[in-house]
């Protein structure tokens, strides 16, 4: 369930509590599970929030890309923490959903801080640009973090795949007759 950084351990239950149990464990997983992308939502919210109160700008190219970049991550983090926190990415499982969330913070955190960089290099030192900058190296950081979770997520989805057709394959083979001449005698 969830996210899978924590370890579920298997404890004598006694049966009428066995119910309450699993919302423990259900509730537990969910906020580990939003937990690693709230605090991204957040940042790229906060960096957002920064680059739209700045009023004036010459050149603009720089906090327009920004603002591109911190909407985008903030709006597709937004979109897969939804589908993670209600379970309907267990509805769709053609989508290799460790691959996407590997996808969008990978280019989170390359978009986020070459963003954090052009800005901070166009900056004028107001407030609100020095805010954003700031604010957009924490979300690089923190997609940073993530990207390296989910490369190990999905490394460890790829060899559970591999150990899983494996057993498939092997289990087919021993299905199929090995010695045919058998077969043509009894008939």
């Amino acid at each position: 369930i969830g996210s899978g950084h924590f370890p579920v351990h298997d404890t004598a239950v006694p049966r009428g509590k066995l119910r309450g149990c699993y919302v423990v464990v259900a509730v537990e997983s969910y906020l580990k599970t939003a937990g690693t992308c709230v605090y991204r939502l957040i940042l790229a919210l906060i960096a957002f929030i920064c680059i739209e109160t700045i009023m004036e700008c010459s050149p603009c190219e720089g906090l327009y890309f920004f603002e591109f970049v911190s909407c985008s991550a903030f709006v597709v983090t937004g979109v897969l923490l939804i589908l993670f926190s209600l379970n309907l990415h267990m509805r769709i499982p053609q989508i290799n959903w460790n691959l996407t969330d590997l996808v969008n913070t990978g280019l989170s955190t390359f978009f986020f801080f070459i963003a954090s960089i052009v800005l901070a290099a166009l900056n004028h030192k107001t407030g609100a640009e020095i805010a954003a900058v700031i604010f957009g190296f924490l979300a690089t950081a923190a997609y940073a973090v993530n990207t390296f979770l989910a490369v190990q997520k999905w490394r460890v989805s790829l060899r559970q795949q591999s150990a899983n057709d494996y057993i498939r394959a092997r289990t087919e083979s021993r299905d199929v007759d090995s010695r045919p001449e058998i077969q043509r005698l009894d008939t």
